[in-house]
């Protein structure tokens, strides 16, 4: 089988190594098959598309909907090395998926919006599948309705041209959706458990994910949350590529 290929932002050496051992972890594959690239670090360079069965990107602190003159050069960098990834990816079908960060990269394409219209607060949040959710092939098998840990800034208010919702939420209309067919992209992020999410809380407690102060508060919150459905989106994703 071919590898396939994290991409990861996460200046944050805890989180963005809590995050890859977790994809590891839901998708069922070693470093050997799911290799990993920290873009935040290291340059992308032009990937051969050949070289690989599918492509995940994780989220992160960036957002697509940053003024431009606040971005750094290294947000700037990752930003510009992602939207020609994902214009290829696209044009190519390539199987793609994209969390948080990721829906915010496809999203933006082929007269997507992406702005701070519909963020949430970081924690657990209810979704429910679209009828074309239920009938598509990488979320065969969940319910209807389950529950998801996310926590953002930014979501898709226009969808891309062509685009189609898989999954909302009361908050967020669009939580997941596929371009063409094996371009995928969810604003819930599926690897995420209890441990991972408390992680994230603490480490990003002075990002703007929630009020200051409410740390402790989300930490209990998500505790008592049942998150079970998410991770086998990503072994799913990898039932459906690995070549």
């Amino acid at each position: 089988m071919k590898p396939f290929l994290f991409l990861g932002t996460r200046a944050e050496d805890a989180v963005a190594d809590s995050e890859y051992d977790a994809v590891l972890r839901c998708s069922g594959l070693d470093e050997r098959d799911f290799r990993r690239v920290r873009l935040e670090r290291d340059e992308l360079g032009r990937l051969d598309l050949a070289d690989w069965s599918g492509i995940v990107l994780g989220g992160g602190p960036f957002n697509v909907s940053d003024p431009p003159e606040l971005k750094s050069a290294t947000q700037h960098r990752v930003e510009k090395e992602l939207r020609d990834l994902a214009e290829r990816v696209v044009e190519a079908d390539f199987p793609f998926l994209g969390a948080c960060y990721g829906i915010g990269t496809v999203g933006s394409l082929r007269g997507g919006v992406v702005d701070r219209t519909y963020g949430e607060p970081i924690g657990a949040v209810a979704v429910t599948l679209t009828e074309d959710g239920l009938a598509d092939p990488l979320l065969a098998g969940l319910p209807e309705g389950f529950w998801v840990f996310l926590g953002h800034k930014e979501a898709v208010s226009r969808l891309p041209e062509g685009a189609t919702v898989l999954a909302s939420s009361a908050t967020c209309p669009v939580q997941a959706f596929r371009l063409g067919r094996r371009v995928y992209a969810t604003q819930f992020h599926p690897e995420l458990d209890v441990e991972g999410i408390c992680l994230r809380i603490d480490v990003y407690r002075d990002h703007g994910y929630y009020e200051p102060g409410r740390a402790e508060e989300m930490m209990a919150l998500a505790r008592v949350a049942v998150v079970t459905e998410p991770p086998t989106i990503l072994a799913r994703f990898v039932e459906m590529f690995g070549c």
